[in-house]
């Protein structure tokens, strides 16, 4: 029988370069699902109490947008709620990116290359989402300005929201979704393809990547301007939805699937609101 590696004098054997690299790989693959279950946690956190908080104001005391014209903070409020929400939606479904990501580079510095951490590829990816953040918050505001949205954050016009359901229902068809949503498919693919070296190559390979995910998803995150900003039911449909037409060997169906469901959604918005 071997000893175990508790046996005296065990231990003094240098361990080979592959299981110094293979238990390495572990401990980062570790790490990099600790810790995107821990910022989504967090988010997913924030969303619900936020949530529930909108629903029991007269329990709590929440920081709301003001129901007149709207100033820097209520806009600086309105980005942080949006980042907030993309941060909590989309990480689950780049995390088979980072752990991508992190077997690489640390095979990469296992040959003399300088090693970077996950985490700026993640920032790069952030910055994207947050851009997308950005725009959300203008397009609130017009809508809070043309009364399109009400102070609970839920779209007033049957017309506008059936617009929305209907165009992202068709957008789920159209060739460049499925370009950009292949790239969200095959990580390694997507590194092979443009990586670079350096922290300022991870950052940019995020941000890339991150641009991607966006013009998949763009047009789904539109959607809570039909469904209520803040309805945690729908944000929880769209975070599987997108989680799973990333991940599962028939994601291009479930993508298909989903535009039929939000056209017919869509529909009956505009019918039902005409009536």
């Amino acid at each position: 029988m071997l000893p175990s590696a508790d046996c005296a004098g065990w231990s003094d054997f240098p361990m080979s370069d592959d299981v110094v690299l293979t238990k390495l790989l572990r401990q980062d693959r570790a790490i990099v699902i600790a810790g995107a279950a821990a910022i989504s946690l967090l988010g997913w956190s924030y969303l619900v109490y936020q949530g529930w908080a909108m629903q029991h104001m007269d329990l709590v005391s929440m920081a709301m947008p003001s129901t007149g014209a709207w100033g820097l903070i209520d806009l600086l409020m309105i980005l942080a709620m949006w980042t907030i929400m993309m941060i909590a939606m989309m990480v689950p479904s780049v995390t088979p990116m980072l752990l991508t990501f992190a077997m690489i580079n640390r095979s990469r510095h296992a040959q003399g290359r300088v090693f970077v951490s996950v985490w700026v590829f993640l920032a790069g990816y952030v910055a994207s989402w947050t851009g997308f953040s950005f725009v959300a918050t203008l397009a609130q505001w017009e809508l809070h300005n043309l009364e399109l949205i009400s102070p609970m954050m839920v779209g007033t016009s049957p017309v506008l929201g059936s617009l929305v359901l209907i165009s992202a229902g068709i957008y789920q068809w159209t060739p460049f979704k499925y370009a950009c949503l292949r790239h969200c498919r095959a990580p390694l693919q997507f590194l092979a393809s443009y990586w670079r070296d350096g922290k300022g190559g991870a950052f940019l390979m995020g941000m890339r990547h991150g641009a991607y995910c966006l013009g998949c998803c763009w047009l789904l995150m539109a959607v809570l301007f039909a469904v209520g900003v803040m309805n945690l039911a729908w944000i929880t449909t769209l975070s599987v939805f997108v989680l799973l037409e990333k991940l599962i060997p028939r994601g291009f169906w479930v993508a298909k699937v989903a535009g039929l469901v939000l056209m017919g959604l869509g529909g009956w918005m505009a019918l039902s609101g005409g009536a």
